[in-house]
C-alpha cells in the first residue's frame, strides 16, 4: 500500500475515535498538508507532513507508515514522527494555560463567520 485516504489514516493512527470525526476535522480545515487545507478523500503516502488541530493542542506530524486497520495504542504511534518544533509548542503552550489559570475571561459571544475568517488569516500568518 502506498497511498491512503487521510481520514482513514488519521482513524488508524488514533488521532480520531471514529472516520466521522476525522472527516470533520478535515472538513472543518483542521487538518493541513503544507499550510493547504484538503479534502476528506485526499490520499496520503509515507512521508507527508500534516499539521493537526486539536483542542488546544496542534501537532505537526510526519507519516512513517500507513495502515487502513486501526490497532492497538503503541502500534498506532509508530505510524507517525511529531517533529521536536511541534513537541515544544505544545508543552510550551501548556505551560502558559497552567500559569494563566483560568485568568482570562470568556467572550460576550461566539465570533460571526467574518471574525472567524479574520483569525484563521492570523494565525496561517504566524
Amino acid at each position: 500500500m502506498d497511498k491512503l485516504r487521510v481520514d482513514k489514516w488519521l482513524w488508524a493512527a488514533r488521532f480520531f475515535k471514529t472516520r466521522s470525526l476525522a472527516k470533520g476535522a478535515i472538513e472543518g480545515g483542521k487538518v493541513r498538508i503544507a499550510g493547504q487545507r484538503i479534502k476528506v478523500s485526499r490520499e496520503v503516502s509515507v512521508g507527508d507532513t500534516l499539521r493537526i488541530a486539536q483542542g488546544w493542542d496542534e501537532r505537526e506530524v510526519e507519516i512513517l507508515r500507513l495502515s487502513d486497520q486501526r490497532r492497538s495504542a503503541s502500534e498506532a504511534q509508530t505510524m507517525y514522527c511529531e517533529s521536536e518544533e511541534s513537541i515544544a509548542r505544545r508543552q510550551q503552550s501548556a505551560q502558559a494555560r497552567k500559569l494563566a489559570g483560568g485568568m482570562t475571561e470568556r467572550p460576550a459571544r461566539r465570533p460571526d463567520k467574518r471574525e472567524r475568517r479574520q483569525m484563521q488569516r492570523l494565525q496561517d500568518f504566524d
